[in-house]
């Protein structure tokens, strides 16, 4: 088969204005740890309802500071979801801590409160609960658990913003959370990623640990006061984010209406079940538009047929328990998690971004009819 037409998994939504933003910086000569950034966190703290925010180099790097702030370390286990990207995981590893994961709820995908209470023994520290696929986890439950038990929250809502819970921002309710900006998330900068806390006293060590330990106070450029990391974000990626707020209420519009569209599209297809639908206490920020195939269903030949017809997808994604680091180090095998890893095994992401045009998804949607049939 000739292919002629080309659908990419995502694309991100970059012009004239992050342009201009970009040139501002390159021509004031301030490229790090300048005002640029001290915009944006201003800005992405003001979007997601909470105080203060701390700019980061990854989604990764701030979850790794939350954890290290935690004082997660060796003999601690922490809880957190099979169903994710790896950072969720190798976050508080990265400290010495042991993971441990809950199985999700097979409608939601979100990590099951009452499986996080079932795997709490004398040792665990926290819980890092994750917004999978930009729907918000149960944070009500899990915050209970976690005041009750004396437990650390963290809330990896890298998939997440935009997104509300029980009809406020997630960022807004309290527990830290933590934003990341690769190209395919709902806003980018092309790498990067925030920290959104409601202590000021957190904020001000988090801005302290991602600068090699210097005091946030102002001190000499070469007085350390702790041990710290160069998690430093740059002021060329702090413009284009401040592009990218500008118009991520129209963005999430966009990914809102493409995700209405392949729902539709795909309402009749047999064999094909549709993300979880938003209900009163939760509000979706639409990140990746994933299907489930139905039980049986050859995923491999499927994919096959759509590459042929030019039409890119992905598995998403494979269980972080399964993966052989984990099962290296940590010994853990199929059917640690069933839920998790038979929603992973049936799992299929669609191309889906702000920009994909509406006869692009009618291709795409027909082209799944057909290879389902």
């Amino acid at each position: 088969m000739s292919v002629t037409r080309s659908v990419p998994l995502s694309s991100p939504w970059l012009d004239e204005r992050e342009e201009e933003l970009v040139l501002e910086v390159l021509r004031s000569g301030r490229l790090s740890l300048g005002p640029t950034i001290d915009r944006f966190e201003e800005m992405l703290a003001e979007r997601v309802g909470a105080p203060f925010a701390a700019a980061v180099s990854s989604g990764t790097a701030g979850l790794h500071l939350l954890c290290r702030i935690a004082g997660f370390g060796p003999g601690d286990e922490v809880i957190t979801s099979p169903l994710s990207f790896v950072a969720s995981a190798n976050c508080f590893i990265f400290e010495g801590a042991t993971p441990v994961f809950a199985d999700v709820d097979s409608e939601t995908w979100n990590v099951d409160p009452d499986a996080v209470e079932a795997a709490i023994t004398d040792r665990t520290r926290g819980i890092v609960a994750v917004d999978m696929f930009g729907f918000p986890c149960e944070l009500d439950r899990l915050r209970e658990i976690c005041d009750r038990r004396g437990l650390t929250l963290i809330e990896d809502a890298a998939e997440a913003l935009g997104a509300e819970y029980r009809g406020q921002p997630v960022g807004s309710h309290g527990p830290s959370a933590v934003y990341g900006f690769y190209p395919n998330k709902q806003m980018t900068t092309g790498e990067g990623g925030v920290v959104t806390t409601h202590s000021e006293d957190e904020w001000r060590l988090l801005r302290s640990l991602r600068n090699q330990g210097r005091s946030y106070e102002g001190g000499a450029w070469f007085h350390h006061v702790r041990l710290g990391f160069n998690y430093r974000w740059t002021d060329i990626q702090a413009a284009i984010g401040i592009g990218q707020l500008e118009k991520l209420d129209r963005i999430l519009e966009l990914r809102l209406a493409a995700a209405e569209r392949y729902s539709a599209l795909l309402s009749d297809i047999g064999q094909v079940s549709t993300p979880h639908p938003d209900d009163a206490d939760h509000r979706r920020s639409w990140f990746v538009y994933v299907v489930a195939l139905d039980e049986g269903v050859d995923r491999g030949r499927v994919m096959a047929e759509l590459s042929a017809r030019g039409i890119a997808t992905a598995e998403y994604v494979p269980c972080v328990h399964l993966q052989p680091y984990m099962q290296e180090r940590y010994g853990f095998r199929v059917g640690l998690c069933p839920v998790a890893e038979a929603i992973s095994a049936r799992t299929l992401a669609l191309p889906f971004h702000a920009r994909l045009e509406e006869d692009d998804q009618v291709y795409v949607a027909e082209a799944l009819r057909q290879a389902i049939c």
